[in-house]
């Protein structure tokens, strides 16, 4: 197997980049799958070749070559990294080591994730963060809406207790909601830390006035962002916010009253839109009262998009598209969220939208139909219904 797989004899494994054939290099990974109709998980071994965008797949427990070597546009070199959902023909395959020695070096040697925390003072301005993070070169693995309980921030601030303005960050980071990301790059941490600038506002836009306290903070407290200081540090706090075991963490913020559904779509996450959408949202006077990312499987996605299943022609692309990435649900508030929120986002194809509607959100974002960058809710009906299949069922 392993001969087949890398092009060496005798079960050595030859990385490509000094095959005797000198073939265009190549990546590998071992991923699993969850087979629903099976109800088994089954291993993979993914290649992928940056050259061409390429990517080949074998059965590990079988030994067998299960896709050949095939074109496949929706992936690319910055979607591989151990622990992320790919998507490779509709199948959501999790990362979950290297297949090789050359791999690990070459993409893991100083890959990091490292917790970036906008505080309350800041949440309004969260599109512009994240605009700045993305432009920075890191990738967000995972991002929610939080409400800290007093218990949360203490723990989360258990490192300043002895200092005098101690009592003042607890009521401030608890005085409204934050938005916790995950986020990933080489030298994470340290690269988030400059982009934050010094932790005093004023001195920031002294020192560095393009950094985030700058822009966005007041002093050293109301401080727009928070970053950690170590790999320590890191892994403490995301496991706060995020907990490996599987626990949710801090509440979200989702209110269930008055509300709709926005869906963020895989294309523009991939794509880098994410900010300026939430900056348009915000700019048309919505308010977003709770915002998640989720990386959902193909029956969620059928579950959710089961109202127009045999209704609509594009069904089947519809839910290829929402299962092939990374997606942000949003809560909306308005009085009257759904009939407003839908016509702000425009006709569902993108071109007719740039004709009748050129100022809505498919209209400035949407590339086809499917790819038309958001999902609303169609009923005002339904607004709650889908708002509760976010934040309720999917985030337990």
């Amino acid at each position: 197997f392993e001969s087949v797989v890398t092009g060496g004899h005798d079960g050595c494994i030859v990385p490509a980049h000094i095959n005797e054939k000198n073939q265009s290099e190549r990546f590998a990974f071992l991923a699993e799958w969850y087979d629903p109709n099976a109800s088994l998980l089954r291993r993979y071994e993914l290649l992928f070749y940056p050259a061409d965008g390429s990517v080949e797949m074998h059965d590990v427990k079988n030994h067998r070559t299960f896709l050949k070597r095939t074109k496949y546009e929706g992936l690319c070199l910055e979607d591989l990294f151990i622990g992320n959902k790919v998507n490779i023909f509709s199948r959501q395959l999790v990362l979950i080591d290297y297949g090789d020695q050359y791999t690990a070096r070459q993409l893991g040697s100083r890959k990091e994730k490292t917790l970036a925390l906008i505080k309350p003072d800041a949440v309004s301005k969260a599109g512009e963060i994240i605009e700045m993070i993305n432009k920075s070169g890191f990738t967000i693995t995972k991002l929610r809406t939080m409400m800290l309980s007093r218990k949360e921030a203490t723990d989360f601030h258990a490192d300043h207790y002895s200092k005098p303005f101690y009592n003042e960050l607890i009521q401030f980071i608890t005085s409204g909601p934050i938005i916790a990301m995950e986020i990933l790059r080489d030298d994470a941490i340290c690269e988030w830390k400059r982009l934050l600038g010094p932790a005093n506002s004023g001195l920031a836009r002294t020192d560095a006035p393009g950094s985030i306290r700058a822009l966005f903070g007041t002093d050293g407290i109301r401080n727009a962002a928070h970053g950690p200081d170590s790999f320590a540090s890191a892994a403490r706090e995301m496991e706060l916010f995020f907990p490996s075991s599987g626990g949710c963490g801090p509440a979200n913020t989702a209110k269930f009253t008055n509300c709709t559904c926005c869906i963020i779509k895989p294309r523009a996450i991939s794509e880098g839109l994410l900010g300026k959408i939430l900056i348009a949202i915000r700019d048309a006077c919505f308010e977003i009262s709770a915002m998640q990312m989720f990386n959902m499987d193909r029956v969620n996605v059928e579950e959710f998009y089961e109202v127009y299943k045999g209704v609509v022609p594009e069904y089947n692309d519809m839910v290829a598209e929402l299962c092939s990435g990374s997606c942000v649900a949003i809560e909306i508030q308005q009085s009257n969220p759904t009939k407003t929120f839908r016509e702000f986002c425009g006709p569902a194809d993108p071109e007719i939208a740039r004709h009748l509607r050129p100022e809505t959100l498919r209209a400035i974002f949407g590339k086809t139909k499917i790819q038309n960058a958001v999902h609303c809710t169609d009923l005002p009906e339904d607004g709650l219904l889908e708002v509760q299949y976010f934040f309720k069922i999917l985030d337990n």
